[in-house]
C-alpha cells in the first residue's frame, strides 16, 4: 500500500471530498500520493523497449493515466483503487507508445511471420515446437531465430493489452479480469478464451511458464527474473517473447471465434 501523505484526512475522506465536494486541493493531494504507481508501472514497461523511446515520455503519459483514474474512480465501491489505476495508467502509455509508431514495419512483420508459424506448426503436431523446428520452418538458422526473438522483444510488451476487435477498447486481458459482465455472449467468449489460453499455456515450456508466472503474475522485472533463474537477460527477453508468441497464436484461434458473433 502506498503511503499517506495526508495526516489529517482518511484515505475515504479525500475521495470524499474530492467526488461529492469537487476539492480540487485534495485532488492534487491524491495525484500526488498515488505518483509512486506511476513510476511502478513505468519501470516495468521501459524493460525491453528501444532506446530512443524515453522514459519521461512513458511516464508523461503514465500521469495522463493517473490523472484520468482519480477522475474516473468510483470510491464507493470498495475497490483497490491502486489495482484500478494501475490499468489507467498501463493504458496510457499503451496508448502513446502505439501514437508514436514506436516499432518499425519490419519488425512487426518479422514477429507477425514468427507468431504465424507458431500457431501453423503446434496446431499440427498439438505440442509444444522446439527452435529448431520454427526455425526450419522460416528457412533461418537457430541463431538467426534467436536475433529475431531479440529484434521483436520489444512488440509482446504490450501483447495482452492488444484490442480483441480493432474498433473496440476491450482486451484480451481486461476480459480475463471483468467478472461483472453477465450477458450470455460474454461468457461464451471467455469461455473460449480460457480454453485457448489454458491450451496455449500447456505448450510452454517450463522456463517459458516460470518466465510468464514471475512476470505477470509476481509482478517481477525481467531482469530480476534474470537473477532468479540465473539466466542472462537476454534470455529471459527471448524466453518471454516466445512465450508470448506461442500465447498469441492460441488466441487467435480465439479471435477468429469472436468475429464470426
Amino acid at each position: 500500500m502506498i503511503e499517506q501523505k495526508t495526516p489529517h484526512l482518511t484515505n475515504f475522506q479525500m475521495w470524499e471530498a474530492w467526488k461529492e465536494q469537487g476539492d480540487l486541493e485534495v485532488k492534487k493531494k491524491l495525484i500526488e500520493q498515488y505518483l509512486p504507481l506511476v513510476d511502478y508501472v513505468t519501470n516495468r514497461m521501459a524493460i525491453g523497449l528501444p532506446k530512443n523511446v524515453m522514459k519521461d515520455d512513458l511516464a508523461s503519459n503514465g500521469v495522463m493515466g493517473l490523472i484520468d483514474a482519480i477522475e474516473k474512480f468510483d470510491y464507493c465501491r470498495g475497490l483497490q483503487f491502486e489495482t484500478y489505476a494501475s490499468w489507467r495508467i498501463r493504458g496510457a502509455i499503451i496508448d502513446g507508445l502505439r501514437q508514436g509508431d514506436w516499432v518499425p514495419r519490419s519488425v512487426r512483420e518479422k514477429a507477425k511471420k514468427v507468431e504465424e508459424a507458431y500457431q501453423h506448426l503446434e496446431q499440427k503436431y498439438l505440442r509444444s515446437v522446439t527452435d529448431a523446428e520454427i526455425s526450419s520452418y522460416l528457412q533461418v538458422s537457430e541463431k538467426e531465430f534467436l536475433g529475431m526473438l531479440q529484434d521483436i522483444a520489444v512488440t509482446t510488451v504490450c501483447s495482452l493489452e492488444d484490442p480483441i476487435r480493432e474498433e473496440e477498447s476491450e482486451t484480451r486481458m481486461s476480459m480475463l479480469v471483468d467478472d461483472k459482465a453477465k450477458n450470455p455472449d460474454y461468457k461464451v467468449h471467455e469461455f473460449y478464451l480460457k480454453e485457448s489460453l489454458v491450451k496455449g499455456i500447456e505448450r510452454l515450456t517450463e522456463k517459458e511458464r516460470i518466465v510468464v508466472s514471475l512476470f505477470y503474475y509476481e509482478e517481477l522485472s525481467l531482469s530480476e527474473i534474470a537473477e532468479v533463474m540465473s539466466l542472462s537477460p537476454s534470455r529471459i527477453s527471448q524466453l518471454h517473447s516466445k512465450a508470448i508468441l506461442r500465447l498469441r497464436g492460441a488466441l487467435a484461434k480465439h479471435k477468429d471465434q469472436l468475429m464470426q458473433h
